[in-house]
């Protein structure tokens, strides 16, 4: 743990040490929590790093570079899955109560980076509609776009819990870079990790990484909506090649993304075992953009339709195996409500952040308004909401971690996140009055963010619907 004196400068190493120099009785307790040398080694890192006092501070430029923070230290000293499994082991110990240090240290790092980088330029991007290219090109150095791809295809290498955590950091300061993150993150490198060949994951995975691409997810059609089983969209195979017509409907990270997923019928006999997937390249010919849609928040992230009309790709570029594309589509809905999840997360921090600094310095009737009981109850039921949706958030990305089945709770997260941010966003409006309804302050966008969230990536109703399919599922036995 950080105390006063690491802060300053490297803590005094009194008493015996080991053969690697580091003291003895922190290197048996952490000898005591995990097992074999891989996770030894991590322990003996974060040692490392907390006997340094390393923290996330300075400038912006020392978040880049020779990939500085913990994360690449980890990765340099050839530290398996940032994990060390004894992280993940920990996780059954922490039950959600408490981060492990290298997750804590994660979260200060990304929260320095949303305070310097995204926040102060959050309302002009949300004003203009602009695109945060420079800031995703800096969260590509970072490690941030590609959080649990594997080392060796370019990626960070960590586990869904510090995923999750990231983009409520990143969302707190931007919620549109959050999504932009999410989406690539979770639905498109996510699927193609899974699913993909290795020769796939050469060519669609590993120059994603480094945040020069971004990658988009088309499952949603004109008309169809929710119901992800009615695709539209067909695939022909024609020689070697695959032709696909249709519209894919409301994409995000559409004009900017340089790949896609796609969900198209190969065959409409099956009905939703007839769906497949495929990978796409952007621009490719036969594929053309529809406009940028004129949203309510969210936007400096574009969204837009996506047209094929005989649009041509090689055979090779089907994911998975023919007929998959709905499974494919469903599970990695499961990862991505987490990272949806995670932004509304950081939408509602944010909400929350605004209204108790305005309630703070607001004076009235001779006092703080935070003196008002009225006010005081307003502010206990937003952190309630907020620390209840982060719980639930937190227990279905270890699940995921530790290979449980989640589907349940990650729409049970998505759920509580979404509906808690647009509660909380909404109260903060009310205690800052006035000018909580002002583009001069933040509140009125956390709330125009935080609605979309109980929308996308399947709408409060379909979590409803999930929730109790696998409530009454586990009931009938």
């Amino acid at each position: 743990m950080y105390t006063e004196a690491s802060r300053k400068g490297p803590v005094a190493r009194n008493g015996p040490e080991d053969e690697e120099g580091l003291p003895a009785h922190l290197v048996a307790e952490s000898r005591s929590r995990v097992l074999g040398p891989a996770e030894e080694r991590g322990c003996k890192m974060l040692l490392r790093l907390q006997l340094s006092g390393k923290r996330s501070r300075g400038k912006t430029g020392e978040f880049l570079g020779a990939k500085k923070r913990f994360i690449f230290e980890l990765r340099n000293q050839k530290c398996n899955a940032w994990a060390f499994k004894g992280v993940r082991r920990l996780h059954t110990v922490y039950q959600a109560t408490e981060l492990p240090e290298t997750h804590r240290m994660l979260r200060q790092t990304c929260r320095d980076f949303a305070e310097k980088e995204l926040a102060p330029i959050a309302a002009q991007l949300d004003k203009e509609h602009r695109f945060p290219a420079e800031q995703i090109k800096k969260m590509g150095a970072l490690g941030l776009l590609a959080m649990d791809v594997p080392e060796k295809y370019g990626g960070a290498g960590l586990d869904y819990l510090a995923y999750s955590i990231a983009v409520e950091e990143i969302s707190r300061g931007c919620a549109s870079t959050g999504v932009v993150m999410s989406v690539t993150n979770s639905l498109y490198l996510g699927p193609v990790l899974k699913y993909g060949s290795e020769e796939q994951k050469q060519c669609w995975v590993t120059p994603f990484t480094n945040g020069d691409k971004i990658g988009c997810f088309a499952l949603s059609e004109p008309g169809n909506g929710s119901d992800a089983g009615a695709a539209a969209t067909v695939a022909k195979l024609v020689g070697d090649q695959w032709i696909l017509n249709g519209t894919k409907a409301w994409i995000t990270n559409a004009w900017e993304a340089a790949a896609t997923v796609v969900f198209a019928t190969t065959d409409k006999s099956l009905k939703h075992k007839g769906i497949s997937a495929f990978l796409v390249p952007m621009p490719t010919p036969g594929l053309s953009l529809g406009k940028k849609e004129d949203k309510l928040g969210i936007r400096a992230s574009s969204t837009a339709n996506l047209i094929f009309e005989d649009c041509a790709i090689p055979k090779a570029n089907l994911l998975g195996d023919l007929g998959m594309g709905f499974k494919i589509a469903m599970q990695t809905l499961d990862s991505g409500r987490i990272g949806i999840a995670s932004q509304a997360l950081g939408i509602a921090q944010a909400a929350l952040d605004c209204a108790v600094d305005y309630a703070e310095k607001r004076m009235a009737f001779g006092a703080p308004i935070t003196k008002l009981q009225a006010i005081q109850f307003k502010l206990s039921d937003m952190a309630v909401a907020l620390e209840s949706a982060r719980l639930l958030t937190w227990r279905a990305a270890m699940l995921k971690d530790n290979g449980k089945p989640y589907t349940k709770e990650a729409a049970m997260a998505k759920l509580a996140a979404s509906e808690a941010a647009t509660f909380i966003s909404h109260q903060a409006i009310q205690i800052l009055g006035g000018m909580g309804y002002v583009a001069e302050m933040p509140a009125e966008r956390h709330y125009r963010d935080a609605r979309i969230t109980e929308i996308y990536e399947g709408t409060s109703e379909i979590q409803r619907l999930v929730i109790a399919g696998q409530l009454l599922k586990a009931y009938r036995g």
